[in-house]
């Protein structure tokens, strides 16, 4: 190695840190895909903890014991989440029927003006029903796997509620716990690092919810004043979709565009998107800057990417929590440049003069 010029070194050597890096993480992703049951909720019930913390803390802080404030907050959290499923799948229920038949009209019309020549909407039934006669054990052996993963859903939901109570009981410990976990000599190093990645989350999940609840009632005020059937179900799904950015935001607004222009023409249709882009407009140049400001802003494609990766590694789930762990990270990596620039910045102390504070000190103290 000694033969080889310095700059070669130093890229060998980065080669070598970048491999051992690689490799570690995809070791760490593909355990926590195989144990995703136990790990999904873990993270999940982080995310949930980071939403939830401040409401817990000031019921702390009106002196509520910490376990009956974080069994309160649970039940707020069930009532809450309940009321909204029940309001958006009662709004999805009633206007379901209207929302899928707009969307068969919409794709009839897409199909007569961009079809293929000699190919019908007919046609395509007519095959999806040999289809779906030919490969119906499948589709059976898909109905019982299907039933299998709701339910395995819903015990990893009973277990990430389970675990947030936990999480807001014994927040108050999480400190010490991750100093004692922490190597020697680099406790406040790790301290630090966690303390700058949950706030990343925490600021994420607080400023996503706002800012989601704020896209989804100005999307529905706006589809309701055009009269397009399924206004709130529509307001419901942008309000979803909003935890996935872009994304979810892009299929969000063209399913209301195509409602739109299904049930009321071509000119409501313009009118709503009009109204998904003026509301992305606000979004992306007011909401963002305002509400996510103390936030770690990722660049647009950087986001992109992580929802790549999470969708390819466990799907939806890992859409969602794509971007609030990258913010994470990105949290951690900003506190170790700056506490880097900072040790650079400062430089070597410079050794203290004779009698000086060292000496003073020892002479107080005999």
């Amino acid at each position: 190695m000694q033969l080889l010029p310095g700059p070669v070194r130093r890229f060998a050597a980065w080669c070598a840190v970048i491999l051992l890096a690689s490799g570690v993480g995809y070791v760490v992703i593909r355990l926590c895909v195989e144990f995703r049951t136990a790990v999904t909720p873990a993270l999940l019930a982080l995310l949930g903890t980071a939403l939830l913390r401040p409401l817990h803390r000031r019921l702390v802080k009106a002196h509520v014991q910490r376990s009956l404030a974080a069994g309160l907050t649970c039940v707020a959290v069930l009532a809450v989440v309940g009321g909204a499923v029940y309001i958006v799948v009662s709004a999805l229920v009633r206007t379901g029927d209207e929302i899928l038949a707009s969307l068969r009209h919409a794709a009839k019309g897409v199909a007569d003006h961009f079809g293929a020549a000699g190919t019908s909407l007919d046609d395509l039934a007519s095959n999806g029903r040999e289809l779906l006669g030919k490969f119906g054990g499948t589709a059976a052996s898909g109905l019982v796997s299907g039933i299998s993963v709701v339910g395995e859903m819903m015990a990893m939901a009973v277990l990430a509620l389970l675990l947030v109570f936990f999480f807001l009981r014994d927040s108050d410990r999480a400190v010490g716990t991750v100093r004692a976990l922490a190597p020697p000599g680099a406790a406040d190093t790790v301290e630090a690092m966690a303390r700058r990645a949950f706030g990343a989350v925490e600021g994420f999940m607080r400023g996503t919810t706002l800012i989601a609840l704020i896209d989804a009632v100005c999307i529905t005020v706006g589809l309701l004043v055009l009269r397009v059937p399924g206004a709130v179900g529509l307001g419901a799904l942008v309000f979803v979709g909003a935890y996935i950015p872009y994304l979810g935001a892009f299929i969000s607004g063209a399913v209301a565009v195509l409602v739109a222009l299904a049930d009321r023409g071509f000119v409501i249709a313009l009118w709503a998107l009009g109204v998904v882009l003026a509301v992305q407009v606000l979004e992306g140049h007011v909401l963002q800057p305002m509400v996510q400001s103390r936030t770690v802003q990722m660049h647009p494609a950087v986001v992109l990417l992580a929802l790549t990766a999470g969708a390819s590694a466990a799907g939806i789930v890992g859409m969602l929590l794509a971007v609030p762990l990258t913010a994470a990270a990105f949290g951690v990596v900003h506190e170790l440049q700056g506490r880097y620039e900072a040790a650079a910045g400062s430089g070597p102390a410079a050794p203290p003069p004779a009698g000086g504070p060292e000496a003073s000190s020892g002479a107080g103290d005999s």
